[in-house]
């Protein structure tokens, strides 16, 4: 007897109306063509400059909430890009001018034209305003928009008493959040990651040793200043320099004015190691020791050469801190976090060679140095390989985690296990059968013949699974916990 899944009418399907305004640099990026473009832009009269102004404000500034805030900042980049030439600007410019030229390195972009899948669903930290027994719920999504970018997008709805979900409409701008770089790095962490990243030359103990145990940002740029004032670099210990960059560049915060909905929000790529992507977020709700509550998700960064693995930590789904994952057992896609600590420890489900599942204990939630296989691909559906969907479900029976399996013409089906609440490397049970596969309407997309999901919940019986379809769009479906768990403790 294969378990009983409901699917529900509700579908999120790519958008192409969804735009952020973000920065554009026209050329090979030494800035020269910006020059001519800015020489142009100087040479207007002011009756020049207001009309043209006038026209791009008339065309795009009931596209964005605040574009001329946005023009302002682009201007503000493109002048620190080329502030090498100080005679580019000879007099002080106009505001009108300044925005002006903003305007010239500035580009709309649709973050999900392209794709709309892989969701992840937990409940809502604010539960205010709500019909009794209902429950807010907020759904991450992957968006992938020109160029196959993916950032992190999110929706808010409501789940009702039977398990219906409302979704609110979507709000009529998309916004990007302001960066800040203000994070502490951990000497010893920091060397161990460039150890793992293979980054080994004399070039670091240099930059390195004039550091506390701790440091900044700014300490590392007078470091990095400093040690290599005197010296004439080589292609070799300048790439170790790129790559020092590249690493601290990957820990920031984002903050998001608090006049915007969620599903304004948008968490797009901003370091170097992210250009090509932010994939698969894995959200989870984790409950600290004394009752505390922090909302963590696990990604992906791609640069279209090499991955990291990186964390995200909010409490409010408006301030984001971002940081890398440190640990040879984290350097694969596919990482979950447990809900709360188990015997003390955080606990996290692992693909580290790309084909079994793994659980990994720590003492810090950002360092992982154990892991343990436990479960490799036994049945049809998964031999070519399996992993998760998303953090396990504590439930009185065990933790229930939600696996993909890919088989037979590359197709990835969900499944199953039970792993034991007190010792989670213990399956219990497991589905001989995959618990959701591509029916007709949903195998063709970007991927055919895909279902995956990031993260599901438990409420009044139901398990509800968030997926994506074939890479391309995403629904949902339910699933009654009860027959679940019967039907995986009887396997």
């Amino acid at each position: 007897m294969t378990v009983t899944v409901k699917r529900l009418p509700n579908k999120f399907c790519p958008d192409p109306t969804r735009v952020i305004a973000r920065f554009y640099l026209p050329g090979s990026g030494d800035g020269e063509r910006a020059k001519i473009i800015i020489n142009r832009i100087l040479a207007f009269s002011d009756q020049e400059v207001s009309l043209a102004l006038s026209e791009v404000l008339a065309d795009f500034s009931s596209r964005h909430r605040n574009i001329t805030k946005i023009f302002e900042k682009n201007f503000d980049t493109v002048k620190d890009i080329l502030a090498s030439d100080p005679g580019i600007f000879p007099k002080p410019l106009s505001l009108k001018r300044k925005l002006l030229i903003g305007s010239y390195f500035t580009s709309e972009y649709a973050i999900e034209a392209a794709a709309f899948f892989n969701p992840s669903m937990i409940e809502d930290p604010n539960q205010g305003n709500r019909e009794e027994e209902e429950k807010r719920v907020i759904v991450s999504f992957r968006a992938v928009g020109e160029g196959h970018i993916s950032s992190i997008v999110f929706r808010s709805g409501v789940l009702t008493r039977n398990n219906e979900l409302i979704f609110k409409p979507a709000g009529g701008f998309v916004d990007l959040p302001e960066t800040i770089k203000r994070h502490v790095y951990d000497k010893k962490h920091f060397l161990e990651k460039l150890h793992e990243m293979h980054v080994q030359k004399d070039i670091i103990g240099a930059v390195m040793d004039r550091l506390g145990d701790t440091f900044t940002y700014r300490d590392l740029q007078k470091s990095i200043a400093e040690s290599t004032q005197a010296i004439t670099l080589s292609y070799t210990k300048k790439k170790v320099i790129d790559s020092i960059n590249w690493l601290a560049s990957s820990h920031y915060e984002i903050t998001f004015s608090l006049d915007t909905d969620i599903s304004e929000r948008v968490i797009f790529p901003v370091s170097a190691h992210e250009s090509n992507g932010i994939e698969d977020a894995r959200f989870v709700k984790f409950i600290d020791d004394d009752g505390g509550v922090t909302y963590f998700a696990t990604y992906t960064a791609f640069d279209g050469y090499t991955i990291l693995p990186k964390s995200i930590e909010t409490k409010d789904f408006y301030h984001f801190k971002i940081s890398p994952i440190h640990g040879e057992y984290t350097q694969n896609k596919n990482l979950a976090l447990f809900p709360r600590k188990i015997k003390g420890k955080y606990a996290m489900i692992s693909r580290y060679d790309g084909f079994n599942n793994y659980l990994m204990f720590s003492d810090d939630i950002h360092v992982w140095h154990d892991a343990r296989k436990i479960q490799e691909p036994q049945y049809p559906w998964e031999f070519i390989q399996l992993g998760n969907c998303g953090s396990p479900l504590e439930t009185e029976k065990g933790w229930l985690l939600i696996t993909h399996g890919v088989g037979p013409m590359r197709r990835y089906s969900l499944g199953a296990v039970l792993l034991d609440l007190e010792d989670p490397s213990r399956i219990i049970g497991q589905l001989r059968e995959p618990l959701l596969i591509a029916n007709e309407e949903e195998r063709e997309g970007y991927v055919p013949n895909v279902v995956y999901s990031c993260g599901s919940l438990i409420r009044n019986g139901d398990l509800i699974i968030p997926y994506g379809m074939s890479d391309y769009a995403s629904g949902f479906a339910t699933v009654k916990v009860d027959e679940l768990l019967n039907k995986l403790l009887n396997n």
